[in-house]
């Protein structure tokens, strides 16, 4: 299929009789042109499918009132509800998104920066805060204000929005001590820098209470299935254990059906924590215990910073902590 021919503003024009800088002002603001013209050129637009061009505006400002967004899923719950957030905000300030997905990995994260950056993007949220050297380098060149969220512990480049992963693992894990589990198992997918801060956090956490970490890990994605998988691996390699904690919800969702298929009470015979306080961990029985971590209001919050950034804003606060709390649900032990 041949791409077709778009219909130009001189053709806007041809349609109305009116010239090319009339139709140009009704784009900017139809007000600037009478009403009965307004009229007729709004029809036109309609009738002929005109698509306005934006690129000699971009060049001629080098402004596009676009922000790029990367993120390493648009399937998984914790980044569409930041997308969610970003979305309140750019659509009332008037700002495109742009957005792009890498999977988790950061070669790819470096290419789809280049590609972004090369359609002249206003600034970045990302949501990472380790990147390729070339992938630094591109961003320093582009001069543009760049803000990485869901980590606020994390160096980052210019700005980071988040919360504490390596202290919100530790917290949990001290409850699910103090509560009286002992062989706590570890369960992580993908491996990312966020899934290992919270295996440290968890690791620390063991080891202060004098217990000895374990933990069962791989890089494929979170599931239910997943979930269930790394819980019947966790009998296997681990017979005494006693919990488990898991670096998402789905994975411990999943640890908590699987239990119950078995006839495994839960909290028992088998207790269980996720990450991130999905709906489905909040709706289930027994009530998932979670680390609850303000997703939307992340996304919210870092486009408000960059934009304001954009608009000559300074940037007041390098790390911003919306920090997290423990909600210990019914899938623990109770004191």
């Amino acid at each position: 299929m041949s791409k077709k021919r778009r219909p130009s503003l001189q053709d806007v024009a041809d349609q109305v009789g009116v010239t090319k800088m009339t139709v140009s002002r009704y784009l900017k603001n139809e007000q600037l042109v009478s009403e009965a013209t307004r009229a007729k050129i709004a029809h036109a637009v309609e009738v002929l499918g005109y698509i306005p061009n934006r690129a000699p505006e971009i060049l001629a400002q080098s402004k596009s009132n676009a922000i790029g967004v990367l993120v390493p899923s648009l399937t998984n719950q914790v980044f569409s509800e930041v997308i969610r957030g970003i979305e309140k905000v750019t659509e009332q300030l008037g700002y495109q998104t742009m957005f792009a997905h890498y999977g988790y990995q950061p070669e790819v994260e470096e290419a789809r920066i280049a590609s972004l950056l090369s359609y002249n993007i206003d600034g970045l949220l990302l949501s990472e805060s380790h990147h390729t050297a070339r992938t630094i380098r591109m961003i320093e060149t582009a001069g543009i204000p760049v803000l990485e969220m869901m980590d606020s512990a994390s160096l980052c480049m210019q700005q980071c929005i988040g919360w504490d992963n390596r202290q919100a693992a530790q917290q949990m894990t001290e409850v699910m001590i103090a509560k009286g589990h002992r062989h706590i198992v570890y369960l992580g997918a993908r491996m990312d820098e966020r899934t290992r801060q919270k295996m440290q956090g968890y690791e620390m956490a063991m080891r202060a209470a004098g217990l000895t970490p374990a933990s069962i890990t791989t890089d494929r994605a979170s599931s239910f299935s997943l979930g269930a998988e790394l819980l019947h691996k966790s009998l296997a390699d681990y017979p005494k254990v006693d919990s488990v904690f898991c670096t998402n919800d789905d994975l411990a969702a999943g640890v908590v059906f699987e239990c119950q298929r078995q006839g495994i009470h839960v909290p028992h015979d088998m207790g269980v924590a996720g990450f991130h306080g999905h709906d489905v961990g909040r709706s289930m029985t027994p009530k998932l215990a979670s680390v609850i971590t303000p997703r939307e209001q992340v996304g919210q919050l870092a486009a408000k910073e960059l934009i304001g950034r954009l608009h000559g804003s300074p940037c007041e606060h390098q790390a911003i902590d919306l920090s997290y709390h423990i909600d210990v649900g019914e899938s623990l032990l109770s004191n």
